[in-house]
């Protein structure tokens, strides 16, 4: 049985940050020019995130994500997989990455136990690509997703979507989704801490995401499933599905089930959280790990965050954390928490 908070949500999914690089400046995310980073030394070893992983199960916990950062800069990242797949735990083992060194890694993932893959593709245009992230890794990203599609079968597509920047690509990308088995889920730009250049005009909501389906589609239906996950799904009248997350304009919260560790063994309970609870610390200074579980199961019980609604609430809704507050305390980083 899960643990349950205040709200009555259970802990149910964990997205496990293994590193707060990153080989991409995504404007929503990385836009500015430096960034302070997690101390090497305090990443928390494979051995240690397997551990929380564990205690995290007796809790209920059997969905974990692996994100950063950028996932895949973490050295030898499928022996992660590895451990985490072979004890048996979990019936969702996923990886989110921006596909830029995949196609090196996919095969070694996929024979160490990873079930499900999502890779960030924002952009169909690689002049446009490297706008978005001052990089010219647009070829690796499409050569690696490609590549993984074939070899896990299946995979989702991450786009977030920006007025003036790439929603007129929201028709092209799905058709690039169905010609790779792929599901599109169109991402609102979020003005998580890290977003120091958001602003509410470069939202393109739900509502217009659907409509402009709709337009170029004919019918555009709910998909009648779970109400525990991000994204809402919608079937085409050709059959297809999309997702769309609308955290800005039309929050999850009363249905998030899902915490955050970062590489370094902070645990928020909320993407919005300004603080967290460190589990390094007690972890290595060995705490009994029967002790930390009724810390992790007594905070949770506690739990009555819902960040992203009070966002939705605000009447001038502008920055959520600027950019002098962050280089303070990288943990508030969106890049830091795992997207």
């Amino acid at each position: 049985m899960s643990v349950v908070d205040l709200l009555g949500r259970p802990l149910r999914s964990l997205r496990v940050s293994v590193t707060d690089r990153c080989n991409l400046r995504c404007q929503y995310c990385m836009p500015e020019a430096e960034y302070t980073w997690l101390p090497r030394e305090d990443l928390l070893s494979f051995e240690e995130i397997r551990s929380l992983v564990r205690l995290f199960s007796t809790l209920g916990v059997d969905k974990v994500r692996l994100t950063g950062g950028e996932p895949l800069l973490r050295r030898n990242l499928h022996e992660l997989v590895r451990l985490l797949a072979s004890d048996g735990l979990l019936s969702d083992l996923a990886l989110t990455t921006n596909g830029v060194l995949l196609a090196d890694q996919a095969e070694a993932l996929h024979s160490a136990g990873l079930k499900r893959l999502t890779v960030s593709l924002d952009t169909l245009d690689p002049v446009r690509f490297t706008a978005l992230t001052r990089l010219t890794t647009h070829a690796r990203v499409v050569d690696g997703l490609e590549y993984a599609a074939g070899l896990f079968g299946t995979l989702k597509i991450d786009t977030v979507v920006m007025r003036g920047v790439n929603d007129d690509e929201i028709v092209p990308l799905v058709e690039y989704g169905a010609r790779h088995n792929a599901e599109v889920r169109f991402i609102e730009y979020m003005d998580v801490a890290g977003a120091t250049q958001w602003a509410a005009d470069k939202v393109v909501p739900r509502d217009e995401i659907l409509r402009r389906l709709a337009e170029h589609y004919g019918r555009v239906e709910p998909v009648d499933e779970s109400a525990w996950a991000p994204a809402d799904r919608f079937r085409l009248a050709d059959g297809r599905v999309v997702g769309v997350i609308a955290s800005t304009t039309n929050p999850f919260c009363s249905t998030c089930d899902r915490a955050r560790l970062t590489a370094d063994g902070m645990w928020l309970m909320c993407l919005y959280a300004t603080s967290g609870i460190d589990l390094r610390g007690p972890l290595r200074s060995g705490t009994p790990l029967e002790e930390l579980r009724a810390r992790i199961e007594q905070a949770w019980q506690a739990r009555a965050d819902r960040g992203a609604e009070l966002r939705a609430a605000e009447r001038e809704r502008g920055i959520f954390i600027p950019a002098s507050t962050l280089k303070g305390d990288p943990h508030l980083e969106m890049h830091t928490r795992g997207g």
